[in-house]
């Protein structure tokens, strides 16, 4: 028996969150402590120039202090090293990122490395890895930790249920995997190798999608009234926005599903801010 479908708002949560967001920044500043946001972007990647701007406006909104570095593609690596450096040391910064992709002659992991694991918002710093692995998290990797706050909010039990993960990235599907551990699921996590990958999927109580490839996942993939959380975020033959899973063929069977747009995408933001912060709330309590 299918239930009736419920749409996994991202959007409705991230409202909901925003408003206790902006009461805990109201906290702080009483205490004289504003939280502190930097993003360094390096060149003018136009994707990359839109996840700025959206950091950017909502942190204005809930009254974090954010800090655009931006610098021309011809900086060098040191350079960029240096300044990362100086972010480390600012006591006014909680936390900051660098946005990827970079250009070809900087070092990526290099870079990665080289934030303190303290301020490190993205969750991507190795300390900050296997620290969520071992059950003792610090920061948190944005899309992971936004998906987990939307099973929340909506009351997803999670304790027990099959888990699929169909992709092994290191920002959505790797973290995701951890955080469900954490919560007691069962965990599987697929890729392009996996045998048999809709057999699989099909045990899944829960199914996360993560693999960039549009409406690749349809109901053949998808057992009665599970939950599906796509997080692609791709365009159709139609140059439409579409995710991964193939909304419209699934909708009939599934009991929950997110939407693209509409469901991951305003939660990785939520989730940042959320990090900055408690970040914060930690500067504040010394």
């Amino acid at each position: 028996m299918v239930n009736k479908l419920e749409i996994l708002d991202g959007k409705k949560v991230a409202d909901a969150s925003d408003k206790k967001m902006a009461k805990r920044v109201a906290d702080l500043k009483n205490q004289n402590v504003t939280p502190g946001l930097a993003v360094i972007l390096v060149g003018d990647n136009s994707a990359s120039s839109i996840y700025v701007r959206n950091k950017k406006r909502r942190a204005e909104k809930l009254g974090i202090n954010f800090q655009l570095i931006h610098f021309d593609d011809s900086i060098t690596e040191n350079e960029l090293l240096e300044k990362i450096e100086q972010l480390n040391n600012d006591e006014t910064v909680d936390g900051f990122i660098v946005q990827l992709p970079l250009p070809d002659h900087i070092d990526e992991e290099k870079v990665i490395q080289a934030i303190d694991s303290k301020k490190d918002v993205d969750g991507f710093a190795p300390k900050n890895v296997g620290n969520l692995w071992t059950g003792e998290p610090h920061t948190l990797p944005a899309t992971a930790s936004g998906i987990m706050m939307m099973l929340d909010f909506y009351n997803v039990d999670i304790d027990g249920k099959n888990v699929v993960i169909i992709g092994r990235s290191n920002i959505v599907g790797k973290p995701v995997a951890a955080m469900m551990l954490a919560k007691n699921a069962t965990v599987t996590i697929t890729h392009s190798h996996t045998k048999n990958l809709a057999d699989v999927a099909k045990n899944a109580d829960i199914l996360v999608v993560a693999i960039g490839q549009a409406k690749f996942i349809n109901k053949s993939f998808v057992k009665d009234d599970a939950v599906v959380i796509d997080v692609g975020m791709d365009h159709d033959e139609n140059g439409k926005l579409c995710g991964d899973v193939d909304f419209d063929d699934v909708k009939d069977i599934v009991s929950l599903i997110s939407p693209v747009p509409g469901g991951v995408g305003p939660m990785t933001i939520t989730a940042l801010m959320d990090q900055v912060i408690e970040l914060a709330e930690g500067r504040a309590n010394g």
